[in-house]
Formats: C-alpha cells, sequence, structure tokens
C-alpha cells in the first residue's frame, strides 16, 4: 500500500485557495500511484483560525469547501484530512461548540472519522477556548484499503510515558490506539517551528515519533504544515517513520507530495540540517508568507550600517528579492563615517536601492520647538530618542507614501531589556529578527557570509551601537552580550529565578537582579512591540507578564 503524504501551506480563511492545493496535491498523489492521501491538521481553514471560529460565516464557509472538496477528489483515492466538525452534544451536554477533527473524503463523501483529544492550552496555543476534547482516542480508527489506521491530531502524539520525564496530560492516545489493534498511526499535525531545547523541533519531533514507533512496534505516517503565519512558522518536516529507520529524508519550508510504502523497509537515518540554517529558513519564509497574504510587493528597512539592520535586509531579499527592498540611511550628527559606508558596501553586496537621508536638519527643527519647554533641564534620553523618532516618521512616511511594508529590525536581547525606542526604531509591521539574541544575531550573519561576503564584516565586527551621542556602546549601560544573552536566556526563556542565574553562571546576583528588573520594566514596551516571526520556544507573544506589576526583584 502507497500512502502520499502531502505537505501544504494553507492560509487561514482563503477556503477557496485551502481546497484548490488539497485537490492539486491529490491529483498529483493520484499520478504517483498512491492508495491514499494523507493532510495536515486543519488543513480546510488553515491554523490557527483563532476568534475567526466563533463567526457563524466561518463555519459555514468551512463547511461548505468540506463538501465541494469531496466531490471534486480523484475517484479511487480515499484522502484524510483536517477540518473542524460541530460538536452536536454541546447544546444538550455542554462543552465548546467544535471539535478539531479528521475527515475521510472518499465517494464524494466527507465523513469525520477522528476527534483531537489533547488540546495544547500554553504559550501561543489556546485549543481549548475552541474545541471540546474527545475522550474516547481508542474510536479514532478508519479502515482503508482493508487496514487499521489509528488517526492521531498534531497534540495527541505528544504524551508518551516512556519519552517525557514529565506530562502535562493524563491520556495518551497513541497508546489506546496501539492497544485498540492498528496497523499503523497516523498523525495529522500543524506543529509550528521553533529551536526546542536547542536542537530544533524538528530533531525533537524525530525523536519522540520514532520512540512511540519502537515502543509500540508501528509504523507512524506524520503530516505537517509548512508555511508561515506571523507568530507561527510551520516546517512542514513530515516524516514517515518505523522502528528502525525513516522512510525519506523530511523537506522543510516548502510544500511536496512525498509517497510511502507501507510494505518496504524504510532503513533511512534522518540527517538534519543545522541550527542556524534553520532559523534562517523559517525567518526568511515569515517574511515572504508576510508579503504574500498580506499583499505587499515592497519591503522598506533603516540601514543604520549595524549588524541587525544589516542581517534584515539580507533576510528581506531572500524572501522577495533585491529589486523589492528598499534601505533608507538616516545619518544623523552623532553617526560615525563607518556607519554610512557599512550600509552603502551592504545595499552593494545585496543589490538594493539605498536612499540617503540626512536628519540634522528635522532633528534641529524638534530640538528648537522644545527648548522653551526643556529649559533648565540638562539634555539626556529624551534628546538622543528624538533622533530615533526622526528615523521612525521618515520610515513610516516612505512606507505610507509607496505602500512598503517597514521591517523592525531589533533583536530579542535588545526587546529584552529595553533598549529600543517607543515610535522609533520599534517601528514597524513585522519584526523578523525579535526572536533571536544578539549572538545569534552574529552566529545568522556569519553563516550567511560562509560562501563570500554579503553582510559586510565590518558590521558584523565593529562594537554595537545606537549612535544616538557621541562615543556610545551597548556596553555603556549593557554587559557584552556574550555575557548578557546566557541571562537572558535563563530569565526569559526558562524563567529562572534570579539566584540560581547568579550560581550557573558566576554573576554577582544584584547584577543578574539589576538585569531582571530591566527585563520587568520593559513590559509595557513589548506591549506595544510589532509582531515577531516566532522561532524559540518562549517568544514574546507566548510570554504572558502582567503589563503594570510591581514584581521588580527578586533580592
Amino acid at each position: 500500500m502507497k500512502v502520499a503524504i502531502c505537505q501544504i501551506d494553507p492560509t487561514v480563511g482563503d477556503f477557496g485557495g485551502n481546497r484548490r492545493k488539497i485537490l492539486a496535491a491529490a491529483i498529483e498523489a493520484r499520478r504517483q500511484g498512491a492508495s491514499w492521501a494523507l493532510f495536515s491538521e486543519l488543513a480546510i481553514c488553515g491554523y490557527p483560525p483563532e476568534d475567526l471560529l466563533l463567526r457563524e460565516t466561518f463555519l459555514a464557509a468551512h463547511d461548505a469547501a468540506l463538501a465541494e472538496l469531496a466531490d471534486h477528489l480523484p475517484p479511487d483515492l480515499p484522502v484524510l484530512v483536517g477540518c473542524l466538525e460541530r460538536n452536536v452534544a454541546a447544546k444538550e451536554n455542554g462543552g465548546r461548540a467544535l471539535h478539531n477533527a479528521a475527515a475521510l473524503c472518499e465517494d464524494g463523501i466527507a465523513r469525520i472519522v477522528a476527534r483531537k483529544s489533547l488540546l495544547p492550552t500554553y504559550d501561543i496555543f489556546d485549543e481549548e477556548r475552541y474545541f471540546e476534547a474527545w475522550t474516547k482516542p481508542e474510536r479514532n480508527v478508519v479502515e482503508i484499503g482493508g487496514r487499521r489506521f489509528g488517526v492521531t491530531i498534531c497534540e495527541d502524539a505528544w504524551n508518551d510515558a516512556a519519552f517525557f520525564a514529565q506530562r502535562i496530560y493524563s491520556l495518551d492516545p497513541v497508546a489506546r490506539l496501539a492497544a485498540a489493534g492498528v496497523d499503523a498511526i497516523v498523525n495529522l499535525s500543524a506543529s509550528p517551528w521553533n529551536r526546542r531545547e536547542r536542537e530544533g523541533k524538528e530533531r525533537f519531533r524525530h525523536r519522540m515519533l520514532l520512540a512511540a514507533a519502537r515502543r509500540h512496534g508501528l509504523p507512524v505516517l506524520f503530516c505537517n504544515q509548512t508555511g508561515g503565519n506571523v507568530g507561527f512558522q510551520f516546517d512542514g518536516g513530515s516524516m514517515a517513520l518505523g522502528p528502525d529507520g525513516i522512510a525519506f529524508e523530511p523537506r522543510f519550508f516548502e510544500e511536496g507530495v512525498f509517497l510511502v510504502d507501507l510494505d518496504a523497509s524504510w532503513p533511512l537515518e534522518l540527517a538534519g540540517r543545522p541550527l542556524v540554517e534553520m532559523q534562517y529558513l523559517a525567518l526568511r519564509q515569515g517574511i515572504a508568507a508576510y508579503c504574500r497574504k498580506f499583499g505587499f510587493r515592497e519591503l522598506v528597512i533603516g540601514l543604520s550600517g549595524g549588524i541587525d539592520s544589516a542581517l534584515v535586509a539580507t533576510l528581506a531579499v531572500d524572501a522577495v528579492g533585491a529589486a523589492n527592498v528598499t534601505g533608507l540611511a538616516m545619518p544623523s550628527a552623532f553617526s560615525s563615517e563607518h556607519s554610512l559606508v557599512d550600509a552603502r558596501a551592504l545595499a552593494r553586496n545585496l543589490g538594493i536601492r539605498l536612499l540617503e537621508i540626512p536628519i540634522h536638519g528635522p532633528v534641529a527643527a524638534f530640538a528648537d520647538a522644545l527648548a522653551k519647554t526643556f529649559e533648565g533641564t540638562s539634555p539626556g534620553v529624551a534628546e538622543e530618542n528624538l533622533q530615533a523618532r526622526t528615523r521612525g516618521t521618515l520610515l513610516m512616511a516612505y512606507a505610507n507614501k509607496f505602500g512598503a511594508l517597514l521591517l523592525t529590525t531589533g533583536n530579542k536581547s535588545e526587546c529584552a531589556v529595553g533598549y529600543c525606542t517607543l515610535y522609533g526604531d520599534m517601528n514597524g509591521a513585522l519584526a523578523p529578527i525579535a526572536d533571536l539574541w544578539k549572538t545569534e544575531v552574529w552566529e545568522m550573519a556569519r553563516w550567511i557570509n560562509r560562501d563570500g561576503e554579503r553582510i559586510p564584516v565590518a558590521s558584523i565586527e565593529k562594537p554595537p551601537s545606537a549612535e544616538l551621542r557621541p562615543g556610545q556602546l551597548d556596553t555603556d549601560s549593557l554587559p557584552p552580550y556574550p555575557v548578557l544573552d546566557p541571562v537572558l536566556r535563563m530569565l526569559v526563556e526558562e524563567e529562572r529565578p534570579v539566584g540560581e542565574v547568579s550560581a550557573a553562571l558566576g554573576m554577582p546576583v544584584d547584577e543578574v537582579d539589576a538585569l531582571f528588573r530591566k527585563v520587568q520594566l520593559a513590559e509595557f514596551k513589548r506591549f506595544q512591540y510589532a509582531p515577531t516571526l516566532r522561532i524559540s520556544e518562549r517568544c514574546w507573544d507566548g510570554r504572558r507578564v502582567p503589563v503594570s506589576h510591581r514584581f521588580l526583584t527578586e533580592r
């Protein structure tokens, strides 16, 4: 028996487009000789639909798309696809109005054959808000071609007691299905990528699913969606695993139809890719998907000559092409000469247009306008930030005038401690690298330059500076980033106590506590930050800290 694992990029709410994608992949599967085809979680409506699920018109459009799909699929090709199902018991017995489900489309009919049991409600996931959990996963069995397949949906496969040291659910759907007697486990997923435990989620999934295949002595067919949806970067990485290996090397961040012979041996090992490459692919996809799904053709970026803007510009070029990227260099009275030189070198290397707009005049005009109001005070942060806010205004003016999408260029280290200016360098509709620590920014830049200089070496090697006053360096108010980033990782991503971080890293507890205070005080800025391309386990949209609170120290 040959099964087609169909890895597609659905768009939330694009029922016509999603239906056409599924149909095209099914036709390709039939051409390759597949016995049946498998698609990802909620492929009909796209993931995550969030509060669109509260709209009856959305649900009606979903039901119509599913019925139309079933009516137009190739004959003699059963298709298992992720979809919604109305919870008919909700009115009488209570509960959520929907199930996250899977339908078998066959002979022109779509029949619900499985429902999701484990509903993630943590980090950026909130499925219990919309879906009713299915309590009988052992019934999620469908017979196709004389074989019994146990159907799980994404999180249902993430609770193996023999694999996870600590589980968050008492129910193990895979174990229930294995005990019910099935020939294989299938998993329909919408599992976004992140650098889980610093190894890459694709490697973690492989280890997890391989452990399940070996524990139960069953093949596992894993179909994951690909494509970008701002905070969700889906990598695909679909696999077929047996106790001894995988059937094919997974493909990441691209669509494809992969044929699997259930009667053949699967001896391959996962080759995988370097973590920095997976991060790069996720960010490139996120920019490209945002532009495509929102209809933007041009990107604009403020180029300072520094590493952050250089990396964002390079990612933008790789996502949408050099002809669609414009850089604005906006030197001030405190900008070093090499900043403009490095910005020009980057533009030449990337082949993008560079516009130079000095801001001496506008900044001076603001200073003059405020002279009387500020009279008797010493120059400080307010005057420095006039430069950042002038640049932000010019960037937004360009974006408005030419219908361009402004990318903000802040990294996670700066965002964590509030080293960024509201309505200045924080301006932008999308933050591509706000989930990359500064040390990861440097690492990715060097990886991009592995075959030749694209990002100027000077931008990588020079000391970081906002250049808002003479001789300013980031280290004037922060530890060097190789020292800072491990502290912030433990405070922000791992939520470790100040004393524990101090002991682990050998930093004085007062210094760690001072950084913890910076992180806590910066919450109001992060609340206003642009949507961020999420590639870590703990991005800002999944870190739910009150904007207003007084837990600022652990001393």
